[in-house]
């Protein structure tokens, strides 16, 4: 009789699917402990992260910075793999930006001194939320109680800088007519700062941000950096040690079975998967299928609220049978997921960059619904925060849209969205239009929201969850608990991997790679392969 070895089969070749692989196979498969296998749903690995070229710089179309070098396995992998250098040009090569130039629509160039008490309340404010200082400084004191969302707090911030600065709120702007006073230029600024957090956070509104949350997610100490041989290098490092047919693409899940019942497993397992006595069987989309013993699932929070939301059958969003137990649900709809989206455009070769350094704009909009508004701006760009080269002597300019703003840019043609920037830029530099005459040759944009394989970007706590609903996520099914005291059920049939499962790191690779580690690890004990 040939005794089965236990098969772990892992949904999603992205950076925890990845991770768990290759520690599953490093400290199992090849003590013959059991098999491992990969299963991607698309034609390539990598997930949400993907590195690309465009105008004859390496950019990612996903993932972009190692948040924090200290402590960072990515930084460490990077490091050990001579990814960080490169002869190759590369996207934010010299960090970020700096020395902005903050001009408000209609040409207004905005002086430091106007723009900068702005800019550091709105970082003041932040860092108060999340934990880095006591106060916000200033003279500046808010009433913290009940307060739910990040939003809220920082309209209650600057609604106190107001306070303590009220003559600001009648003086004119000389030379703005009446298209600006003191307070609405400096909300706008504020809103500029408003965006650009909404990026980092995936939240298509800050008022849908969880406050207390910020202060319990965990930062990297360091500098932030990109990757020169670009984040990919990562991902097929990770992949380099898994022999050929491990990983098998394109194949799309659409039915997970599963035995949540103890009585279940003995007696009814092996009729329900034609004999075989694995608990858990996976149907593909291709008619295929395969049963294991564990399966460890990565797919994004935004591909587990479709599947538990959407009833079509035929829509490609794989379901669990029977469905998830109602605790896991609920910590599935209450967790937000949002959308963010890269926009890439190419300067025309008429744009002299030996003359001319195209610089970092910040571009502040008009927040009234008044006529004052430029008409000819397109509302999916009033919520953008900047534009500017990828480094300082690049011809490549790089956008970044959150939330509706991100969806529409998916839906629209490159020729509508060359042409708009266009025009929106024309009015931004209508001050020295004699001098310069901005063109672009092509555009490149992500499409993360309507990728069915994500459905989105990253995850954040939304108002009304908390980071227990990510331990409730990660939690592995069935309940351990139950099965105690019940002799040869299977624990562990399917747990959960990915940056949404991770409380402290969520909405990064780090966060995805230490949960696809913790998942490895929790088998390899079980297997005894390792001690934890």
């Amino acid at each position: 009789m040939v005794i089965k070895k236990p098969r772990i089969v892992i949904i999603g070749a992205g950076m925890a699917g990845l991770t768990a692989a290759n520690n599953l196979y490093k400290s199992g498969v090849k003590k013959g402990a059991f098999e491992v296998c990969v299963v991607e749903g698309g034609n390539r690995i990598g997930g949400r992260i993907k590195s690309s070229e465009f105008g004859g710089d390496r950019i990612e179309m996903g993932a972009t910075w190692i948040h924090g070098i200290g402590g960072s396995p990515i930084h460490k992998i990077a490091q050990e793999i001579n990814s960080l250098e490169s002869e190759q040009p590369w996207e934010c090569m010299d960090g970020f930006l700096d020395d902005p130039i903050t001009i408000a629509e209609n040409g207004y160039v905005l002086s430091p001194s106007l723009v900068d008490p702005i800019s550091n309340l709105f970082k003041n404010l932040m860092d108060f939320a999340q934990g880095k200082k006591k106060s916000v400084g200033n003279g500046i004191e808010i009433d913290t109680y009940g307060n739910a969302s990040v939003g809220s707090f920082l309209r209650k911030g600057l609604e106190s800088y107001w306070k303590l600065e009220s003559r600001k709120e009648s003086r004119e702007m000389n030379g703005f007519g009446d298209i600006w006073n003191m307070k609405s230029l400096e909300e706008a600024v504020f809103a500029l700062h408003e965006y650009t957090q909404r990026t980092y956070t995936s939240a298509n509104d800050l008022h849908n941000l969880d406050y207390l949350a910020e202060s319990e997610y965990v930062m990297f100490p360091g500098e932030e950096i990109t990757i020169a041989k670009g984040y990919s290098s990562i991902i097929d490092s990770l992949a380099s040690v898994l022999p050929s047919g491990l990983i098998q693409l394109n194949k799309k899940v659409c039915s997970i079975d599963w035995q949540p019942q103890p009585e279940c497993v003995m007696g009814m397992m092996g009729d329900k998967h034609g004999g075989d006595s694995r608990p858990v069987k996976i149907q593909f989309l291709d008619g295929t299928s395969m049963s294991a013993d564990h399966v460890i699932i990565t797919v994004s929070l935004g591909v587990l609220k479709a599947g538990i939301f959407n009833n079509d059958n035929d829509s490609g969003m794989f379901k669990f049978n029977p469905p998830l137990p109602n605790f896991k649900v609920e910590a599935i709809s209450r967790l937000g997921f949002g959308v963010v989206n890269k926009l890439f455009l190419k300067l025309s070769p008429d744009f002299n960059l030996d003359v001319d350094r195209f610089p970092f704009l910040q571009m502040v909009f008009h927040k009234s619904d008044h006529q004052v508004k430029n008409p000819k701006i397109p509302w999916w760009i009033r919520r953008t925060a900047s534009l500017s080269p990828i480094y300082k002597r690049s011809n490549v300019l790089l956008s970044w849209f959150a939330g509706e703003e991100a969806l529409k840019l998916e839906e629209l043609s490159d020729e509508v969205v060359l042409d708009e920037v266009t025009t929106t830029i024309s009015n931004f530099f209508s001050y020295k239009k004699d001098k310069w005459n901005v063109k672009f040759d092509k555009v490149l944009k992500t499409q993360w929201g309507s990728d069915p394989l994500f459905m989105g970007s990253y995850s954040y706590i939304a108002v009304g969850s908390s980071i227990a609903d990510m331990d409730s996520l990660a939690e592995p099914l069935p309940n351990t608990k139950a099965f105690e005291s019940t002799s040869g059920s299977p624990p562990f049939q399917i747990l959960f991997a990915g940056e949404a499962t991770h409380k402290t790191h969520y909405s990064t690779t780090h966060g995805a790679y230490f949960s696809g580690l913790r998942e490895a690890n929790r088998l390899l004990q079980h297997y005894h392969c390792i001690d934890v």
